[in-house]
């Protein structure tokens, strides 16, 4: 029995990481709402300079859950260096906390606050975060004939005219890969046929529309773009490749390890014409490919379970995540101590939510 109750609470572990996360959030809308307010008559630059620093503490007390409480980062390749403007092409697949990977990249390099997204559309409706993505800079398109070219470019230019740094992710596959999802599979490479591509076997084919915009918008502000290649550790008793553990598997520590690639491509070497941009966009992701057959399906074991080159075993200091979790939980706890508290609490997670959906529909 005590056995029993061992297991239960170890399977159980991701409650207080979902707790924490999500009970702050109304804490961090409030602190963000108030200094919006307050800094409705400064220049831009100062809301954005505050702004990006309140979105780091709230990102890294995530990631104190995420560095201390799960399996390990295995990095290898060319780690970003810290510059103003910066593409991450993320990833092999759009799984639900692939965003953490952007996350654990970029508080290495003292720039987790710059961190933005391009987004699925249908994420602006996440209660609270929703809004406050697209307030952060995020940028959230529909697909293929919906795409709204001319609002990103917009969007993209405002951001480079007030001179805001941004780690812009975007994910070009545009949809979860699952090896058990055998219809989608077969769509992509059907349709990677049709237009006389290479056919890809762990990847899907990628869309080009938002990486030839965001590219086109920022070529000459950006330093490069990083081409970040993601495998969860996460096989079934067979050794076959699952599909990737959700966010309470990982939390509860059954995916052992993250193996991340990262290959710098300066953006002189990336075509400016969006054809060509498609070919070059295909041709990294036949690389991707080639990467995951030889992690998946080596037939030499010392090549199997990790990528080329030397794996870093990357372990970040409690320094950079865990002051984050005492500011964010003791203001939440002060918040619930009184009734006062207590209501503004309540409120918020509900005129917050109602009102941000309100606000994104009225964008949309």
């Amino acid at each position: 029995m005590l056995l029993s109750l061992v297991l239960h609470t170890y399977s159980m572990r991701y409650l207080l990481p979902g707790v924490v996360l999500l009970g702050s959030a109304p804490t961090y809308v409030l602190a963000w709402g108030v200094w919006r307010l307050l800094s409705a008559f400064l220049p831009a630059r100062f809301y954005q300079a505050v702004d990006d620093r309140l979105y780091w503490v709230y990102q890294s007390m995530v990631l104190f859950f995420f560095e201390n409480y799960t399996g390990v980062y295995c990095l290898y390749g060319d780690l970003p260096k810290v510059k103003k403007y910066n593409i991450f092409r993320q990833i092999i697949k759009a799984q639900v906390f692939d965003w953490i990977v952007a996350d654990v990249l970029a508080i290495r390099q003292n720039a987790l606050g710059h961190v933005r997204y391009v987004l699925k559309d249908g994420l602006k409706w996440l209660p609270l975060y929703g809004f406050y993505f697209s307030q952060h800079g995020g940028i959230y398109v529909k697909r293929s004939a919906k795409f709204n070219e001319k609002d990103m470019r917009k969007k993209l230019q405002s951001y480079v005219n007030a001179g805001t740094p941004m780690y812009l992710v975007i994910f070009p596959e545009g949809t979860r890969y699952n090896p058990g999802q055998t219809e989608l599979l077969s769509a992509s490479q059907a349709f990677a046929a049709q237009q006389g591509l290479p056919v890809l076997k762990h990847v899907l084919t990628p869309r080009i529309k938002a990486t030839y915009v965001a590219f086109d918008s920022m070529k000459n502000y950006l330093d490069a773009i990083y081409d970040v290649t993601v495998v969860y550790e996460w096989k079934d008793n067979k050794g076959q490749r699952e599909e990737s553990p959700s966010m309470t598997e990982f939390l509860c520590k059954e995916c052992p390890a993250i193996h991340i690639h990262i290959d710098r491509i300066d953006k002189k070497d990336v075509p400016e014409e969006q054809e060509y941009m498609r070919r070059w966009l295909h041709e990294r992701f036949e690389i991707k490919d080639k990467l995951l057959i030889e992690f998946f399906d080596s037939p030499d074991p010392e090549r199997r379970n990790k990528f080329p080159g030397k794996c870093n075993h990357s372990k970040l200091s409690l320094k950079k995540t865990l002051p984050s979790l005492l500011i964010l939980s003791g203001m939440t706890a002060g918040l619930l101590m009184t009734e006062v508290g207590r209501k503004l609490y309540v409120n918020t997670w509900l005129c917050g939510t109602l009102l941000g959906c309100l606000w994104v529909s009225i964008r949309a």
